[in-house]
């Protein structure tokens, strides 16, 4: 049986004492949250675990009522190999900033991330206010404190890996700058990285013919992430190219991180 699913078996207080430890404590302190009762200034509670017995996953999330996203939301799943966790997604959203509805399409159909159908209006407008794909508001710059308190986590419950599922390009560039290594995509992402040089196979497709396609876009995290996520590669004579992206599969070990970078010293 995996962590995740014994913790589960626990009475609610138990394993909810345990998962607030993946909440960041700024946030807490930010939004003035009272970490024990786990309710803004209002009385209202704003944290829920969704962590049912029987069940491999735990859902941590912070909500305000008056906002329709989460704040902070963190899902984990027991790995096939029980060493291990899955860190299946982690979103975390300023909301104080403006909401770009790119998880919608003009028929009000979920996009789901983009792949199934795209909000390009949305999209174009979120780009411009310097959000990545995927995002529908800003973040508060909270991926370290998160992946520490993931590793903390592990730590404890002597878990010897965190695994995840890179969604976009720029997600995995973060996510070797955490210390991440690569099971699977490591070559894509090398190959990419060369294809964005002046010169190369990806280089030569930024040629404004969408706003998502600028010369500029070469030289930066976000850039390239928009123009992938704009379907630039299939475009591209190269045979590792041709094929699309494909999300790569990464792992931190605890303790004992070790990197590999596609994109040395990245600009966002």
């Amino acid at each position: 049986m995996g962590m995740i699913q014994r913790l589960n078996s626990l009475l609610r207080p138990e394993k909810e004492g345990l998962y607030r430890i993946l909440i960041p404590p700024v946030l807490f302190r930010r939004f003035g949250i009272d970490p024990v009762i786990l309710a803004n200034q209002r009385g209202a509670r704003v944290v829920r675990f969704f962590c049912p017995t029987g069940d491999r996953t735990c859902l941590v999330e912070m909500k305000f009522p008056e906002i329709e996203d989460p704040v902070y939301s963190l899902q984990l799943t027991d790995a096939q190999d029980i060493t291990q966790i899955e860190l299946d997604f982690m979103v975390v959203n300023d909301p104080a900033s403006p909401k770009y509805n790119t998880h919608m399409d003009n028929q009000g159909r979920d996009t789901l991330f983009g792949w199934a159908s795209r909000n390009i209006d949305e999209e174009t407008r979120a780009m411009e206010a310097g959000l990545f794909p995927g995002q529908v508001r800003k973040g508060l710059g909270l991926t370290r404190e998160a992946i520490r308190l993931i590793e903390f986590f592990c730590t404890m419950m002597d878990l010897k890996a965190i695994r995840l599922e890179a969604l976009f390009y720029h997600n995995a560039v973060t996510y070797e700058r955490h210390g991440f290594s690569y099971f699977s995509g490591y070559s894509l992402m090398k190959r990419i990285h060369e294809a964005f040089q002046p010169g190369g196979a990806i280089f030569e497709k930024l040629d404004e013919s969408t706003p998502f396609r600028r010369p500029e876009f070469a030289h930066t995290a976000r850039g390239r992430s928009w123009a992938i996520h704009d379907g630039i590669l299939p475009e591209t004579a190269d045979d590792v190219l041709e094929e699309g992206w494909v999300s790569p599969i990464m792992y931190r070990m605890i303790e004992n991180p070790r990197s590999m970078v596609t994109f040395p010293d990245p600009i966002y």
